[in-house]
């Protein structure tokens, strides 16, 4: 891993119980949540973590869903 997407992969881990959860499963993070996370730790560029964070979403999203097929 590259140290570069260290902050994403601890901000991904600290986050990772705040799924909104819909009739079928998970359907995305709780940014509610994840805008306090940013705040407590003080990411110094949360517009980029953001970014970063949901292409980790969306990559779990398409896991999780393949797995329920």
């Amino acid at each position: 891993m590259l140290e570069e997407n260290w902050l994403v992969v601890e901000l991904f881990l600290r986050v990772q119980t705040q799924w909104r959860v819909g009739m079928n499963g998970p359907i995305g993070l709780d940014y509610g949540a994840l805008q306090w996370v940013l705040r407590l730790y003080e990411v110094q560029d949360p517009r980029a973590a953001l970014e970063d964070l949901q292409i980790m979403e969306a990559a779990a999203l398409a896991a999780i869903n393949k797995r329920a097929k």
